[in-house]
């Protein structure tokens, strides 16, 4: 019996994760479908979270780390014009490199907010996974959704929640890079893979957020025609899933740690997956790793300091 575990971050997903329950029951009706609720950006909803799977399973094969936040995203008109008349026009909406600023805030933990969802929650719900996932006879898999959008120009270790800077989702997308090159040294011997992978430039309600709907209309049509020019315009979610459904046929000892993979769609909307170097220093990704473990002691004694007083 295959087993699959939907995991929905808010009680307004709720009703969307029953009706993909639903769907999975009814074109594979030997599976069993379990949804569990979890909110990244809060620290207690992935201890529970985690709890919970532990006292429902044995092990876990597979887990798509896809929740990402782009709070109140703008628009770097300057940088916009500028890149519109330069060579790199086609990388700059490939990437949006320069494009987006955001303006991110605290949590309840006391972590800003874009690094505690992109990041450190799930950083978190893999640790306390760990006797799930560690299995030498039978590898399992941590699958990251990053970005084209991961620069290491945005990303310090001095500033690891990006709190000096105003691309703090770029700077998530570059510390999950790391955190992937850092699991699979780590953890490789024990039986857990890492891998990244980008979904290309879907058409979300994210991405919809950036601009007012009516340039969204007079931008598509060009859009479209870029899609012959540059392969990382995916646009809809079922292309940007190409990648995904890739690795989850490959044998984990076969893939590059140092290595992203991503969703490509031709201009004819043709998809295949391509592939792309991480721009990535082993001894920097070791060094974020053990800053995360610090991080991490620092947030279980305030959780438990927090619980007795409750």
């Amino acid at each position: 019996m295959r087993k699959v575990v939907l995991v929905t971050g808010a009680s307004r997903n709720m009703v969307k994760a029953e009706a993909v329950r639903a769907a999975l029951v009814a074109s594979q009706r030997t599976a069993e479908v379990t949804i569990v609720q979890v909110d990244v950006s809060n620290l207690q909803s992935v201890f529970r979270a985690a709890k919970e799977l532990k006292q429902r399973f044995q092990r876990l094969d597979y887990i798509f780390l896809n929740a990402g936040i782009m709070p109140n995203p703008k628009l770097n008109i300057k940088a916009l014009f500028s890149g519109l008349f330069s060579r790199n026009v086609i990388h700059m909406f490939c990437t949006a490199e320069g494009l987006l600023t955001q303006h991110d805030k605290v949590t309840a933990d006391g972590l800003h907010e874009v690094f505690e969802t992109n990041v450190f929650g799930h950083f978190i719900l893999i640790r306390e996974l760990e006797p799930l996932l560690c299995h030498s006879d039978n590898p399992s898999r941590l699958i990251w959704t990053s970005s084209r959008n991961a620069k290491k120009s945005n990303f310090t270790l001095e500033d690891m929640q990006h709190s000096k800077g105003q691309e703090p989702y770029s700077s998530s997308k570059y510390a999950t890079d790391l955190l992937s090159v850092a699991l699979n040294r780590n953890f490789n011997q024990q039986g857990l893979y890492s891998s990244v992978v980008c979904p290309g430039t879907v058409m979300t309600n994210m991405t919809y957020g950036i601009l007012p709907p009516f340039v969204w209309t007079l931008l598509m049509p060009v859009i479209w025609l870029l899609r012959f020019f540059a392969n990382a315009f995916t646009l809809t979610p079922y292309n940007g899933t190409e990648a995904l459904v890739w690795l989850f046929h490959q044998k984990p000892e076969s893939l590059n740690p140092l290595t992203k993979y991503l969703s490509a769609t031709t201009g004819l909307g043709n998809n295949y997956v391509t592939m792309q170097k991480l721009d990535i220093d082993e001894n920097t990704a070791e060094k974020f790793y053990q800053y995360l473990l610090e991080l991490e002691k620092h947030v279980r004694v305030t959780t438990q300091k927090s619980d007795l007083q409750s």
